[in-house]
């Protein structure tokens, strides 16, 4: 089967965040949307008609997690990453966010030290704050664009009294997949300082085709204290019907999280959810693997097009997704000016990189998912308006 990632679908009327918010976001409207992290591609095929088959069913009453959704996921993890995942380790959740939140409020008390690893994904700080736990900052290391993380202070963040580190695996905003050595250095630290890692993998299945996620609890033994975050959203553009599943082996850190699910009343199950994760995870592997290859040329059309022709900015092509973390220092602006620039000389409303804490100043994130053609319109206003 083939997949038109170049067929426009225009989103009006559909009440997306993406067009809807930017004059809430931007200050207008007039800016093409390459912002909020869903993509403008239709679902794939098989996802479309399990909602359309569920939806002819004129009942959508109380929903149960069926066994066929989990194990729907763990053909997917065991296929696709390598990852024997059991039906005793997944507890589902009505949200990434969400989901996010339960594992912090299971392993942590109000008041604790929550390592963050910036420039990251804003909803970390929100799901820290908003149960009033205190955030450390554990800032990558950034050399000729390429991140990494820094070891040595991460475990002075962990002797200083801070017990849980929130992973983004692959990292967003800055496109990292982790490798094997990454991984495994970061587990040896954990094991030494008794320190628990919930590991958001949402962008897992994004991994770009020169590059190969691994999951963290891939790496783990069974003592090891991790909290894995999945969910089909990102890989199948399903972020609007909020399906999240945590994965932990360890018995007693899955009791807690069963718990404070119940507790937060977010074991609710969507039924179009349901429909749609199962039918991605068991029958979107060619759609994905399409994708994955589209992706890909388009990352590397805006890492030539910025080589050749907009020098002034700089990127480290990503190793995994459809975000791209634009190096916008050399503009010589500050970070309200450069706001300003994309907005209202370039007309395009892009994620400023201050939204993702320290490090994020003079960055901004692009994505770039969405057919090639609208990229490379937004890569033609951006080289007038420097020009």
């Amino acid at each position: 089967m083939k997949f038109d990632f170049d067929q426009p679908i225009d989103r009006h009327g559909s009440h997306a965040t993406k067009l809807d918010a930017r004059a809430q976001k931007f200050g207008t409207a007039d800016v093409a949307p390459l912002w909020i992290a869903d993509m403008d591609f239709a679902a794939p095929p098989c996802v479309v008609e399990a909602l359309q088959e569920r939806a002819r069913h004129p009942i959508y009453g109380y929903t149960q997690y069926p066994a066929s959704l989990l194990d729907a996921l763990i053909g997917w993890c065991a296929r696709r990453h390598r990852w024997t995942v059991t039906r005793e380790a997944i507890v589902p959740v009505n949200g990434v966010l969400a989901a996010l939140s339960a594992a912090l409020q299971a392993v942590t008390s109000p008041g604790d030290a929550v390592i963050v690893q910036p420039p990251v994904y804003g909803g970390f700080f929100h799901a820290t704050s908003a149960c009033g736990r205190k955030l450390v900052f554990n800032p990558l290391l950034e050399r000729d664009g390429r991140y990494t993380m820094d070891f040595a202070q991460l475990g002075q963040c962990v002797k200083d009294g801070a017990r849980v580190l929130l992973l983004c695996n692959p990292h967003n905003p800055v496109g990292r997949v982790w490798s094997e050595a990454e991984l495994t250095e970061l587990l040896q630290l954990a094991r030494r300082h008794e320190l628990a890692i919930i590991s958001d993998e949402v962008h897992g299945d994004l991994a770009l085709p020169d590059a190969r996620h691994i999951p963290l609890a891939t790496l783990a033994r069974t003592d090891d204290r991790i909290i894995s975050v999945v969910s089909p959203s990102k890989s199948f553009n399903l972020q609007g019907l909020a399906l999240s599943v945590l994965v932990a082996s360890r018995a007693e850190l899955r009791a807690a999280v069963v718990r404070k699910v119940d507790e937060l009343h977010l074991d609710g199950a969507n039924p179009f959810a349901i429909a749609a994760a199962e039918a991605a995870w068991s029958q979107g592997d060619a759609w994905l693997d399409t994708l994955l290859g589209y992706l890909a040329g388009t990352r590397d059309l805006v890492a030539e097009r910025l080589r050749t022709q907009l020098p002034a900015l700089r990127l480290q092509p990503a190793e995994a997704g459809y975000l791209l973390w634009l190096d916008c220092r050399a503009l010589g602006t500050d970070d309200h000016a450069l706001r300003d620039f994309f907005v209202h000389h370039c007309k395009l409303g892009l994620n400023p990189g201050i939204d993702f804490g320290p490090g994020g100043s003079g960055f901004m994130r692009m994505n770039i998912g969405a057919p090639r053609r609208n990229v490379e319109a937004a890569l033609d206003a951006i080289e007038a308006a420097v020009g």
